[in-house]
């Protein structure tokens, strides 16, 4: 399997990352172990999941995700195998969230123990924080990582005015840089990434590791009408995906998997393995079926004019022309 390097970091990782967001939502634990076995098995190594992974759910308390997969690697062993990716600063109780720096360790030790493991090697702030200078957070970082705690840090959800700011300050300071991105991104929802923080992380050698990547599952197809949404736990996130540019953009990701004989999402997650700026999209699953059909992506290459057709159908357009 391929290895891509995640930006200015030494950390290498395979073109699809699983996203951990579903362990303990809408998958239990013996399940998850199955899934992450089949990934590891299949030649992919980087995990992505969070603190805050999946304090949604009544009863959850967060960490939840995280338990999950220290159970795992508890279990099958091989801790250099695999690229561990986690975050913090969505609070997990009122009033306990942020970025400043005896927050970030009390999170870095709570997700180790979770985890069990003595190293992350990729720690993002999962919100920005503008309440928390910059160089505080990236100093606690330095700590950490001098600590052998973390290998290398990555931010989601910035703007491209504060990631630049913080690569900046960085540099100055000579602080750690953040080496990855974790951007809301896929082919429906292309504006917020491309304009601005696209280019910045070309520029900047920042590496991208796209979340909802298939659009909470619309774009596999499956959800064409309001009828398909009845009964699902993503019905509500996926509703504002109906309209006329969906269609069209569904229509061309038909045409593009016929000609691969493929599913839709191998066709969506493949657009995004070859945008110039993308390290590896994040995407779940919840079967075995569902996980061999997201890890087929990476053997698709995309035509130049298969590229152009679905970069045709997606072009962004404003608000009040989506419908």
């Amino acid at each position: 399997m391929t290895r891509r390097k995640l930006g200015s970091s030494n950390l290498m990782i395979a073109p699809l990352m699983f996203g951990g967001n579903v362990f303990n939502w809408t998958v239990d634990e013996a399940t998850s172990h199955t899934l992450l076995d089949a990934f590891v098995d299949g030649g992919f190594n980087a995990i992505d999941t969070a603190d805050a992974y999946s304090i949604w759910v009544p009863g959850n308390k967060g960490g939840d995700s995280e338990e999950v997969i220290g159970s795992w690697l508890a279990r099958r062993g091989g801790r250099e195998r695999v690229v561990i990716a986690t975050k913090t600063g969505v609070p997990l109780a009122p009033g306990d969230g942020g970025l400043a720096p005896d927050r970030i360790e009390r999170a870095v030790d709570a997700s180790l123990k979770r985890l069990k493991t003595d190293y992350i090697d990729l720690f993002q702030s999962h919100v920005d924080d503008a309440n928390v200078p910059l160089a505080e957070t990236l100093g606690a970082y330095d700590k950490l990582i001098k600590a052998g705690k973390i290998r290398a840090i990555g931010a989601s959800n910035f703007t491209p005015e504060r990631l630049a700011e913080a690569l900046d300050i960085a540099e100055r300071e000579t602080l750690p840089r953040f080496a990855s991105l974790q951007p809301l991104y896929n082919l429906y929802d292309r504006a917020p990434f491309e304009s601005g923080l696209e280019q910045l992380c070309l520029d900047r050698d920042v590496g991208v590791i796209s979340y909802y990547s298939l659009a909470s599952g619309f774009l596999t197809g499956k959800y064409r009408s309001e009828a398909d949404l009845e009964g699902r736990a993503r019905g509500a996130g996926i509703r504002k995906y109906l309209t006329g540019r969906g269609t069209a953009i569904l229509a061309a990701l038909d045409d593009v998997a016929a000609a691969h004989g493929v599913g839709l999402a191998q066709i969506a997650l493949a657009w995004l393995m070859q945008r110039p700026a993308v390290t590896a999209p994040i995407a779940s699953a919840t079967s075995l079926t569902q996980l061999q059909e997201i890890m087929g992506a990476s053997r698709i290459t995309l035509s130049q004019a298969q590229i152009a057709q679905l970069d045709a159908a997606s072009v962004p357009k404003p608000a009040a022309a989506e419908g």
